[in-house]
């Protein structure tokens, strides 16, 4: 069976490594999916860690996600697609990476696209990603 190559965004990261006995720590355990992040989203998650103790949570959990490179430089959203200038890299990291979920818990700017496939990657919360995949 394939596993899931799941591209998390820098809320997941931060989240995940915010509380101890975060829920989203369920990423994790999943056998069944790749985690997957960028650079980007990985400096942004850890801009926003203020404690020590939770950078060193970060670190850890960074061990098991796959850093993607920076393939979207150049890229153009897909037409129809208009999201705020500091997400664009998030979405197009995502595409060139050819993940097949965005899980982000950003329903600001993603959550218009929740439920939808945008150039082949489906754009989900944690939550419908855990009861529809689990």
């Amino acid at each position: 069976m394939d596993k899931d190559l799941l591209f998390l965004d820098a809320n997941i990261l931060f989240s995940a490594a915010y509380r101890e006995h975060s829920g989203l720590l369920r990423f994790w355990d999943l056998d069944s999916v790749k985690l997957i992040s960028s650079l980007y989203a990985i400096e942004e998650a850890i801009r926003n860690l203020d404690q020590l103790q939770q950078k060193g949570r970060l670190e850890k959990l960074l061990k098991k996600v796959e850093e993607t490179g920076c393939f979207h430089e150049g890229l153009d959203l897909p037409e129809g697609i208009t999201i705020r200038e500091k997400d664009k890299p998030i979405l197009l990291a995502a595409i060139s990476a050819q993940a097949d979920f965005l899980i982000t818990g950003d329903v600001r700017d993603f959550g218009k696209f929740y439920g939808q496939k945008i150039s082949g990657v489906m754009v989900l919360p944690p939550s419908d990603y855990f009861n529809s995949h689990l």
